[in-house]
């Protein structure tokens, strides 16, 4: 969705086994691409996946960067513009899908992700290595973590009868009072903080044709697992920032996560007074945190 992108970002496509995937990257003149090192790893930003996720989560953020690194932000598949294909997703896709990803960039990249998808590339980068020079993950989760499984919560178990899923989408996730709701009750500390801009762009993801198919897959709870038993594996260097006033695991929850592999992840940075988002609710501290974990 260019119309939420900063100014000197340009929309462009990678073809994928599962699909056309959007990506949005930096444009000369306003940006000295040509003048980045060849060499330097490029940053890859990998928003969530809930209802009216896409590239646009992190927009706040990569402008900051653009002048230093390449940058590649996508709508992730089933997500803003890129393809929805009908299917049921699972996690399986997710990583098949940010490999070939990875594989296009050409060289170890530096992924900031958040939330599930966050513990989705943790998984990748114990599988792949390679693909990694190190991680930024904002408050990364599997949503069955210790045993404590989404999925089994009533929303989920209403999200699988056929017919009502629809409906609730529809309901519940595609129209601007829901989108609004969700933001407001789900992914931000504050309201205040809400923009009519940060709604349009939700509410354009939401409406995407066949946008409820990832979208539910991830409400029913098909892409959950237990982060606690994959981060004891991971050997790539990893930063790991928390909103304090997260609704989708406290700072408590995220230390636990991250004291099972002090040697892998060298920091954890609880970001005040803000949500699962910090890096939409408040991007200025993110920035700065961000480059902080760069410059070391």
């Amino acid at each position: 969705m260019l119309q939420f992108q900063p100014l000197g970002f340009c929309q462009q496509l990678i073809q994928t086994s599962l699909g056309i995937m959007v990506y949005y990257s930096a444009t000369e003149p306003i940006w000295p691409i040509a003048s980045i090192p060849k060499d330097k790893p490029p940053l890859v930003f990998l928003h969530s996946l809930g209802g009216g996720s896409s590239a646009y989560e992190w927009s706040k953020i990569y402008p900051a960067f653009a002048a230093d690194y390449r940058i590649i932000a996508p709508d992730l598949l089933g997500w803003g513009q890129s393809s929805h294909p009908p299917r049921s997703y699972q996690v399986e896709d997710y990583l098949k899908l940010l490999t070939e990803l990875l594989e296009w960039v050409g060289q170890p990249a530096i992924a900031i992700a958040s939330s599930l998808t966050a513990g989705i590339t943790v998984r990748l980068a114990i599988q792949r290595p390679d693909l990694f020079d190190q991680l930024f993950l904002v408050s990364p989760a599997g949503y069955a973590d210790f045993g404590g499984d989404y999925g089994r919560n009533l929303a989920a178990q209403i999200a699988k009868i056929p017919g009502i899923d629809q409906a609730l989408y529809a309901l519940g996730a595609a129209n601007p009072l829901a989108v609004q709701s969700f933001l407001t009750q789900i992914l931000f500390a504050n309201p205040a903080r809400i923009t009519p801009e940060t709604i349009a762009a939700y509410l354009a993801s939401a409406q995407q044709f066949n946008a409820e198919y990832a979208a539910l897959s991830s409400l029913r709870g098909d892409l959950c697992f237990d982060l606690a038993l994959y981060l004891p594996q991971l050997r790539t260097r990893t930063a790991i920032a928390w909103g304090t006033k997260s609704r989708f695991g406290t700072p408590t929850l995220g230390k636990r996560l991250a004291q099972l592999n002090p040697t892998a992840i060298h920091s954890f940075l609880e970001i005040p007074e803000v949500g699962v988002l910090p890096h939409l609710e408040d991007p200025a501290i993110v920035i700065g945190l961000l480059r902080r974990v760069l410059g070391e």
